[in-house]
């Protein structure tokens, strides 16, 4: 079995609240490593909302979810990946245990997230152990098996902190990506391991950024172009094979649901923060954070809690 990961983000944009980056970690025969997995998988998944029946929906989290349908197949398809390992969160804050343990207690020191240990997940749903189940079933016929998601939280002061040291937000992100492969090579140290994750920006070199996170091994340029960067990492007897691709959330099931991860994450946070602030004044529309917002929100705040007072290094990214 080979190890077939995906990683991706969510909340890269906004001026409110966390960046979170996840990976989702397969186990997979061989032949697998270039299929398509929703078709692999298809008793089990479907990747549009169309004739969905009682499959999971495993899709870029910017098509799962919709802001007025609520957190619907978002929270559905992940609680019961979640359940397909074996877990069952019942709050927000058993699940930031679950996937980012590392940065949990960071979180859990803002005031507006913790309500995360009160906020309930619906893990132990009757649908939920049934879907998890039929999933599960198909990886096991299909000799493919989910061995883990994790997620890297990054916090507002935490993030401000890295934009001070690196000056570009998109050495953060790669800076959190880079964690993540990090912990999957850890993990998986006895495995070679294919990981895919969707194009960071415009950048098409990678080069120089992995040599510098990787000093120990080898590097390989397979291909820099337009529509994939792919390089291969030896050390020893192992490697690492790394493919950026554009559009890899739409078109690779790991690297889809691993930005499903990330945008569930990010919106029970956001859920969290937005009650914390109106339950100081029902006046307060909540936000998601995003720019235009995110300004509106802060001027909300000026106005309907004038003698609050809030740090905001901790509570507004410096870009």
């Amino acid at each position: 079995m080979t190890i077939l990961a995906g990683i991706d983000e969510a909340g890269f944009g906004p001026l409110l609240g966390p960046l979170v980056v996840s990976s989702c970690a397969f186990a997979v025969a061989p032949e697998h490593i270039e299929a398509d997995l929703w078709q692999v998988l298809r008793r089990s998944v479907g990747k549009t909302r169309k004739q969905l029946r009682a499959r999971l929906l495993i899709a870029d989290s910017k098509k799962a979810y919709n802001r007025d349908e609520g957190l619907g197949h978002l929270e559905r398809t992940v609680l019961a990946a979640i359940r397909s390992l074996g877990q069952a969160p019942a709050s927000l804050s058993d699940l930031l245990k679950l996937v980012c343990p590392e940065c949990q207690r960071r979180v859990m020191e803002y005031p507006w997230y913790r309500g995360a240990e009160s906020r309930l997940l619906p893990s132990d749903r009757p649908e939920l152990r049934i879907a998890s189940g039929v999933f599960a079933d198909d990886m096991t016929a299909a000799r493919a098996t989910l061995v883990g998601l994790s997620t890297y939280c990054v916090d507002v002061a935490y993030y401000n902190t890295l934009i001070e040291r690196m000056k570009n937000k998109s050495h953060v992100l790669f800076f959190t990506t880079t964690r993540l492969l990090q912990d999957l090579m850890k993990r998986f140290a006895d495995q070679n391991i294919h990981i895919l994750i969707d194009r960071q920006g415009g950048r098409v070199h990678y080069r120089e950024h992995l040599l510098r996170s990787f000093e120990s091994m080898e590097l390989q340029i397979v291909e820099e172009n337009e529509r994939r960067s792919a390089y291969v990492l030896r050390g020893g007897s192992r490697s690492m094979h790394l493919s950026f691709e554009v559009g890899a959330d739409e078109r690779r099931l790991p690297v889809s649901l691993a930005s499903m991860v990330s945008k569930y994450v990010r919106e029970l946070l956001m859920e969290c923060m937005n009650a914390y602030f109106v339950s100081m004044s029902s006046d307060l529309k909540p936000t998601a954070g995003y720019w235009t917002d995110g300004l509106r929100f802060l001027e909300d705040l000026t106005r309907h809690l004038p003698d609050f007072q809030i740090d905001r290094d901790r509570f507004v990214r410096c870009r």
